[in-house]
C-alpha cells in the first residue's frame, strides 16, 4: 500500500536573503536549492522517516539548533579567499572538490553573531537512505546544487540530539569512510547546546565504547563541552587503565578552555604510570607555554627516571616561544648531566636558527 506523501510548500529560490533563522524558520542563506518547508512538532526521528519514504533522492533534508559558543562555520575556494573575505564563503554541498571548510570559533566579525551562535544540519538522501551529514553556522551560504532541501522547522534540540545518536556505530553506516567512529554525527552532537549532549558525549567516553569511539568522545568533550566537559575528562584521567586513551587524554585536555584543564595535565605530566603519557602531556604543555608550564617541563628534565621522558621533555621545550624555549635549551645543554639529554638539546638548538643557540654552538666547537 502506498503511503501518502508529506505536503511540504515549494519555494524555488536562486538565493535567500540574510534573514534571521528564528524569524524564517531556515536557515539564513541557501542558494541554488529548492526548499520545502515541513514540521518536526510530531518528532523528528517521524519526520524524517516519513520524508525518506516518499522521497528517494537525492535531496537534503535540514533544521537549525542553538550551538555552544559562537562559530563561524563554511567553506571558501583557498585560504587566499579566506584572507581575502573571511565572511563570505559559500559551501557547495555537492561538490565537495570545491569546498575548504573552515571553522572560527567566537564568530569573529562574522555577519551577525547572534545567528552565529546556532547550527545547520544537514542530511544528504538518496535512494531512501543517508548518505552524507553535514553541520554549518547559520552566517554560511548553501549551495545545494539545484537539490531539493526539506526544511524541517519545530525541531527540539534534544530530539535532534538523539537522532543523530542513531548514525553512531551504525553498521550500515560504519563501512563508509566519511562515518567511521562516530563522526560526523559526534560532531554535530557536540556542538547542541543541549544537556542531553554531554551526556551522549559522556556515555561514548566510557566503556564499553570501542576505543576509536572514545577518542572522538573525549576530543569533543574537551574540545567543545567547557566545565561539564572538562569534569568528564579529570574523572576519565583518574580512572582510565587503557595507556593509548590516555596519551589521548593528553591532547584533549590541551584542547579544553577551562583554566584547570593545564593543572591536570600537569598532574599527567608529573604522576602518569607510563613514560608515554608523561612524555605526550609535557608536549601539549608546551603548546600552552608560559612559566608554569615551563618549570614542569624543566622539573620532568631533571627528575624523571625515564631517559625517553627527559628526551621529549626536551623537545617540548623546542614547542614554546623562542624567548622563552631558547634559553630554557641552552641551559639543559650546558648543565644535565645525561648526556644524550645533552647531545638532544644541542640537536634542537642546531634547528631553531635563533642567533643565542647558533652562539652557544660556536663557543662549543672553539673550546
Amino acid at each position: 500500500m502506498n503511503r501518502p506523501r508529506p505536503v511540504f510548500p515549494l519555494l524555488l529560490l536562486g538565493a535567500i536573503p540574510a534573514l534571521s533563522a528564528s524569524a524564517s524558520g531556515q536557515p539564513a542563506r541557501f542558494a541554488n536549492a529548492r526548499i520545502e518547508r515541513g514540521s518536526a512538532a510530531a518528532g523528528l526521528e517521524k519526520a524524517f522517516r516519513d520524508l525518506t519514504a516518499a522521497h528517494a533522492g537525492p535531496a537534503w533534508v535540514g533544521w537549525s539548533v542553538e550551538t555552544v559558543g559562537i562559530h563561524h562555520i563554511c567553506c571558501y575556494g583557498s585560504t587566499e579567499d579566506l584572507d581575502a573575505s573571511p565572511c563570505s564563503g559559500r559551501c557547495f554541498l555537492e561538490n565537495d572538490g570545491r569546498n575548504v571548510t573552515v571553522v572560527h570559533s567566537d564568530g569573529g566579525d562574522c555577519v551577525d553573531r547572534a545567528e552565529s551562535s546556532q547550527m545547520v544540519v544537514l542530511l544528504r538522501i538518496e535512494a531512501s537512505a543517508v548518505e552524507r551529514l553535514r553541520t554549518f553556522s547559520t552566517d554560511c551560504t548553501l549551495d545545494a546544487g539545484g537539490l531539493p532541501v526539506f526544511w524541517l522547522a519545530d525541531v527540539r534540540p534534544a530530539e535532534s540530539v538523539a537522532f543523530l545518536q542513531t548514525f553512531v556505530g551504525n553498521p550500515s553506516l560504519e563501512r563508509k569512510k566519511p562515518w567511521k567512529n562516530g563522526e560526523p554525527a559526534l560532531g554535530a552532537i557536540a556542538l547542541h547546546e543541549d544537556p542531553a549532549a554531554d551526556e551522549a558525549l559522556e556515555r561514548y567516553a566510557a566503556p564499553p565504547s570501542p576505543e576509536p569511539l572514545r577518542k572522538q568522545a573525549v576530543f569533543w568533550l574537551g574540545n567543545a563541552r567547557g566545565r561539564r566537559g572538562y569534569d568528564a575528562l579529570r574523572a576519565l584521567v583518574r580512572k582510565e587503565e587503557s595507556e593509548d586513551l590516555r596519551r589521548h587524554l593528553t591532547f584533549a585536555l590541551s584542547q579544553c578552555k577551562v583554566p584547570e584543564a593545564l593543572d591536570t595535565l600537569l598532574e599527567m605530566a608529573k604522576r602518569d604510570a607510563s613514560p608515554g603519557v608523561r612524555g605526550q602531556a609535557l608536549f601539549w604543555l608546551a603548546q600552552k607555554a608560559g612559566k608554569k608550564v615551563a618549570g614542569a617541563i624543566q622539573d620532568a628534565i631533571r627528575d624523571d627516571p625515564e631517559t625517553d621522558v627527559k628526551r621529549k621533555a626536551v623537545f617540548a621545550l623546542t614547542q614554546m616561544p623562542h624567548d622563552e624555549g631558547i634559553p630554557l635549551l641552552i641551559e639543559v645543554a650546558r648543565t644535565n648531566r645525561n648526556p644524550q639529554v645533552r647531545k638532544q638539546a644541542v640537536f634542537w638548538l642546531g634547528q631553531s636558527k635563533d642567533p643565542r643557540a647558533l652562539a652557544f654552538i660556536e663557543a662549543i666547537l672553539t673550546k
